[in-house]
């Protein structure tokens, strides 16, 4: 059933607030805090966190003595940069809280009220960076589906978004709803791919839809990619885009055009890539480009189709594909710490499904082999007897001069089905 723009706005009143958004009655408060975050890139990365914190305390200073401190653009980043030189946010590296991404991709309709159950699971996540992993909004990306469909809820999030474009987008000429929507946080108009920093992290946001703008290698967005990653010596790296490399889904399956940015981001030692288009929660374990596993230096897929749209299922289950679930909406939580990473699937209200897990990041892939790390995994599913939690040992490694330290890996899995 279409309830139509009206109707949903309607329908997603109790959930807005004032100023159209999260930030309600403070709204030009809240846009100065995007407008520090915006500007905190040209301070060192270590700060990123302590800047945040500078503009808590000052805002907090601001509804106080009852006047808004950053109701200018020009004025936010330097009341941040006094803060920092008076000493007021002297939090030591290991104090500072980790930067949060929350991820989910195929998320509005004016046809459906998916997306207000993972907009509010998205509202706790209070700061975190949102990343849209495609197909924003149904079914065309227009303007007026972005104004009457996304913007009543997950346009709350705006501010903070970092979105990847999808194929839908592109049932408007050009995605042109899109990039007018997200404006400079969509990329460069007509491509789509940028980067940023996250913490200690280097994020890279790419275009998989690859019949507009071309994936292929030596294209212009492969050229442009391995160069990004060569100027980022950062140890962790995450990439996202809207089509998966590599599924088990009903309806859809690998997507082999998005093969050269796998290439690049594994030369380069990349350790998580996020997609959507595919309606599933799937995670993999690491593994190479060409599907083979790579415990010591793959890269580790996360498939979150679950933003609000209806749900597929699966049929040929892909290799080292380690957790499927198709029967509840949400969002995943990645924690991203200085040497590696936390995710948790958040699912909406009233449902048990969870997937969690921490793994180190890693370097570049080395010739010259090396021990891969035990892994500890428990699967708990509702409707039976939990299993014994195992633990694997890892193979003899191959004769080598060089022993290079590898990440940890622990996952929990929660799930009233799973399969």
């Amino acid at each position: 059933m279409d309830l139509g723009g009206r109707g949903k706005a309607t329908a997603q009143a109790e959930h807005r607030r004032p100023g159209g958004d999260e930030r309600g009655a403070d709204g030009r408060n809240q846009e100065g805090v995007a407008n520090v975050v915006m500007h905190a890139d040209n301070f060192d990365q270590a700060a990123d966190s302590p800047l945040k914190i500078t503009v808590i305390l000052v805002g907090g200073m601001g509804k106080l003595l009852g006047f808004v401190p950053f109701s200018s653009r020009r004025v936010a980043p330097l009341v941040a940069a006094l803060a920092v030189a008076w000493g007021l946010v002297g939090v030591s590296p290991a104090e500072a809280v980790d930067p949060v991404l929350i991820a989910a991709g195929d998320i509005a309709g004016c046809g459906h009220l998916g997306d207000t159950a993972t907009a509010a699971v998205v509202s706790q996540t209070i700061g975190g960076t949102v990343a849209v992993l495609g197909d924003a909004v149904y079914n065309h990306g227009s303007a007026s589906q972005f104004a009457n469909c996304y913007g009543p809820t997950w346009g709350r999030f705006k501010w903070r978004t970092r979105p990847a474009v999808g194929n839908h987008e592109y049932r408007t000429p050009g995605a042109a709803g899109y990039f007018n929507y997200f404006g400079v946080r969509a990329g460069q108009r007509g491509k789509g791919w940028y980067s940023y920093n996250l913490g200690q992290w280097h994020v890279v946001v790419l275009n998989s839809n690859c019949g507009k703008v071309a994936c292929g290698k030596g294209s212009e967005q492969e050229r442009w990619l391995r160069a990004d990653l060569a100027a980022h010596a950062n140890k962790c790296t995450l990439a996202y885009w809207h089509h998966p490399r590599f599924s088990s889904d009903s309806q859809h399956g690998n997507w082999p055009s998005v093969g050269p940015f796998w290439d690049a981001l594994y030369e380069f030692g990349a350790d998580v890539v996020l997609s959507g288009h595919a309606h599933v929660y799937e995670r993999f374990a690491p593994q190479n480009p060409w599907g083979k596993a790579d415990p010591a230096f793959g890269i580790r897929q996360f498939t979150v189709g679950t933003g609000g749209n209806d749900l597929y299922g699966f049929k040929a289950v892909k290799p080292n594909s380690q957790v499927r679930h198709a029967k509840t909406l949400g969002a995943l939580k990645l924690a991203l710490h200085a040497d590696g990473y936390d995710w948790k699937f958040l699912p909406q209200a009233g449902k048990t499904f969870t997937d969690s897990g921490t793994t180190a990041c890693h370097g570049r892939p080395s010739s010259t082999g090396g021990t891969a790390p035990s892994v500890t995994t428990t699967t708990i599913d509702d409707n039976e007897p939990p299993p014994p939690t195992t633990t694997t040992k890892p193979p003899a490694p191959r004769p080598t001069t060089t022993t290079r330290p590898r990440p940890s890996t622990t996952t929990t899995t929660r799930d009233s089905y799973f399969g």
